[in-house]
Order: C-alpha cells, then structure tokens, then sequence
C-alpha cells in the first residue's frame, strides 16, 4: 500500500490523535476527536472533503477490511478468501453464484476465490444432487478446522474495534447506517 494513499492518512491521523490524547480522554471521560477545525463549519458541505461523512464512511471501510487483512495472514487469508469459507462452513454446500450473490460480487471473482481456496484443501467442489451440470462448493474438513480460527480472530478484532463504544452507541450506529444504506439502494437502482 502507498503510505500517502487516504487510508494511510487516515489512520495515521488517528494513532497520532491516539497517542496526544490525554489518558482522562482515554478512560472514556469524553471522547478524543480526530480532527480539530480551528472554527466549526456551520454546515458539512462547508468542511474539507476528507471530513464528510461520505469521505469518513469510505476511509473507515477500507481500513477496517486492511486490519481484517492483516489479522488473517496468519492463516494465509484475505477477508474475501475467509468470508466465503465461513459461509460455506455455516450455511453447508452453496452453488457458487449464491455465493457471489451473497458477497455482492460477480460470479467470475467468487470462481476465483473459490478455485484459491480449493486448491489449498479448504473448500471442495461436488456436484448437485439430481443436476449433475451444477457443482456445489463445500468445506472440507480442513476448511472447517480453519473457519474456527476465522472466528476466534474476528471475535477478537471485533472486540479491539469497538473498544469505547457503547452498545447504545453501536444500536443507533447501526441504525443510521442502515438508513444511509436504504439511501444508497435507492441511487444505484436509479
């Protein structure tokens, strides 16, 4: 990654807030603030762009799939590879375009992914009962074994994520986003 990409910058925004913030703002008496604005806009459209919700939503989102990324190397994973292992691990054998619906990515890519994690003897492709002309894409045992580690490492940085934040804050979180969600729909089906 290139250390001036907008992820880097964002990130290294926030250790730097991080590591400046007094241990009072640290033990959640008031929350640090990654950005100071010499003066508060009055409206968002008047903030720099890097401070728009939009812009936040986009930085966070990559970072949290880089820090995904890089707690399942240890397993010789992306997040892409380890998210379709654990839904063949949970909801058993799944024609691959199911697959890539599910993911919300095209079938070419989820072949791709599955053909990676075939060839290390974590997922195995057999064919559909009653239609031989459709394979299923299936975890191994192999598989399985690993989705348990996959689990024990997102239930781990999960934890590391939401460190100070409230589930109060995380269910009204949840909610807005799911509303800005419905939003988003309702653009791109335009």
């Amino acid at each position: 990654m290139v250390a001036d990409s907008e992820p880097a910058r964002f990130c290294a925004a926030v250790k730097q807030k991080t590591r400046n913030t007094p241990s009072s703002e640290k033990e959640g008496l008031s929350p640090p603030r990654l950005f100071d604005m010499a003066e508060p806009s009055k409206h968002e459209l008047d903030a720099p762009p890097w401070l728009r919700v939009e812009s936040t939503l986009m930085s966070l989102a990559r970072g949290i799939r880089r820090a995904y990324d890089l707690r399942l190397q240890e397993l010789g994973l992306n997040l892409s590879e380890a998210s379709v292992l654990a839904k063949a691990c949970e909801s058993g054998p799944a024609m691959q375009a199911d697959l890539a619906k599910h993911m919300g990515m095209g079938r070419a890519a989820m072949g791709s992914l599955v053909d990676s994690l075939e060839a290390r003897d974590l997922v195995e492709r057999q064919p559909k009962p009653g239609d031989r002309r459709v394979w299923l894409v299936a975890a191994t045992a192999q598989g399985e074994e690993v989705s348990k580690q996959i689990t024990k490492i997102d239930e781990r940085l999960r934890a590391e994520l939401r460190a100070g934040i409230s589930r109060r804050e995380r269910r009204e979180l949840t909610q807005l986003l799911n509303r800005l969600a419905v939003n988003v729909s309702n653009v791109v089906a335009d």
